[in-house]
């Protein structure tokens, strides 16, 4: 079973490209790393980067130099001042036989959405979300395309595909208030996209978008005037329209990305419970379609589901990853807090991945964690 460790190209620029390669191959024990590609804007704690220990990430960048697919398309993202670093990386990661894979953040950019506000989502009451582009919008289409094909010719072994589908309405922005009770259902209504562009998939489907946003508008309404009826959101013929868009995307990247395998990061998991490590419920395919991904068609039309095991109840993951059945290849761990306590902790996840038979274990987040947490890491890769 194949290895890694997501990173970011900052953390290798910062800490130096053989320090970081060594940790990783000999005290980690890994087989390659993941290193962001493109990625959106946060403020993150980095506590043994040598250079800044609170770092705020460049807005929606990309961190390689474009290529011809990149620099022909409509939207221009921002280029990083580490864009040198990746490159760098693919080539002293293979002298050493390491695979790097491109983890790369698609639709999820501020900057993108930000100067171009037509590409962006539109919730029911016309209100676009500019952290975001819609999945819908030919422009955002083309950018993705252009992205996966420019990341391929950098020569990794492989893409790890994030917010390469809808977002949810907490998926976003920093300091969001809600200070009206609002549901699960509400929330998701919120987060539905009618531009233009979906509505119009919605007519090629038969489906009448139109009256769905009326409403979800109608709902909202009545959630912000009190009467929030509370429970799950329920699938639609307009929730089918948004799994169509979503996987004839998924299709379209993974072709732009020629004979490197694209692997998609589902994320459903993240909003319902999995960032502070408890279990949530309810295991997170079962809400993918909020998202519009069907989980099932999504796998076929890629190299798979990289399944993200955010949780510290291992039991917790298994049925995670019973629900996603074969469409999972890959998973992601936390090896340390707050998931993880000890190197016991991450063998029992590894082990369970080594039970599926998957082709690959990944770890998050180099810069983040303690490099202590290598070694549990190591201790887990080790045979039984």
């Amino acid at each position: 079973m194949d290895s890694s460790i997501f990173c970011f190209a900052t953390d290798l620029g910062d800490e130096g490209i053989d320090a970081v390669l060594d940790n990783v191959q000999h005290r980690g024990g890994l087989g390659g790393l993941t290193v962001a590609a493109a990625y959106h804007e946060g403020r993150d704690v980095f506590p043994h980067n040598p250079v800044r220990r609170v770092r705020f990430l460049e807005s929606g960048a990309v961190f390689f130099p474009p290529g011809p697919a990149l620099r022909a398309a409509r939207l221009q993202p921002p280029v990083s001042e580490a864009a040198r670093v990746l490159p760098e990386i693919v080539a002293a990661a293979g002298e050493r036989g390491l695979a790097v894979r491109a983890w790369t953040v698609f639709l999820h950019n501020g900057a993108l959405a930000a100067a171009h506000p037509e590409c962006a989502p539109e919730n029911a009451f016309g209100d676009r979300y500019v952290t975001e582009l819609c999945p819908a919008s030919p422009a955002a289409r083309e950018y993705a395309r252009a992205l996966a094909a420019d990341i391929a010719a950098l020569g990794v072994a492989g893409i790890c595909s994030e917010a390469l589908h809808y977002l949810s309405l907490e998926h976003g922005y920093a300091h969001e208030r809600y200070f009206v009770p609002l549901g699960p259902r509400t929330r998701y209504l919120l987060g539905l996209c009618f531009c233009e562009h979906c509505l119009a998939a919605a007519r090629a489907a038969g489906v009448d978008g139109e009256a769905a946003r009326r409403d979800a508008r109608d709902a909202i309404e009545r959630a912000f005037s009190g009467d929030d009826p509370g429970g799950e959101a329920e699938r639609d013929d307009y929730a089918s329209v948004r799994e169509q868009v979503v996987t004839s995307l998924v299709a379209d990247v993974a072709e732009a990305a020629g004979d490197t395998p694209l692997e998609f990061i589902e994320l459903s998991g993240a909003i319902k419970g999995y960032a502070d490590g408890r279990p949530s419920g309810r295991p997170a395919p079962s809400i993918a379609w909020q998202l519009g991904v069907d989980v099932e068609a999504v796998a076929g039309a890629c190299a798979g589901i990289e399944a993200m095991g955010y949780a510290a109840d291992p039991e917790r993951i298994r049925g995670d990853l019973d629900v996603y059945g074969d469409a999972a290849v890959s998973v992601i761990y936390r090896p340390s807090t707050p998931d993880c306590d000890s190197a016991e902790a991450v063998r029992v996840k590894v082990d369970l991945a080594r039970e599926r038979g998957m082709a690959r274990v990944d770890f998050y987040h180099y810069g983040l964690m303690r490099l202590d947490a290598l070694d549990w890491i190591r201790a887990a890769l080790a045979p039984p």
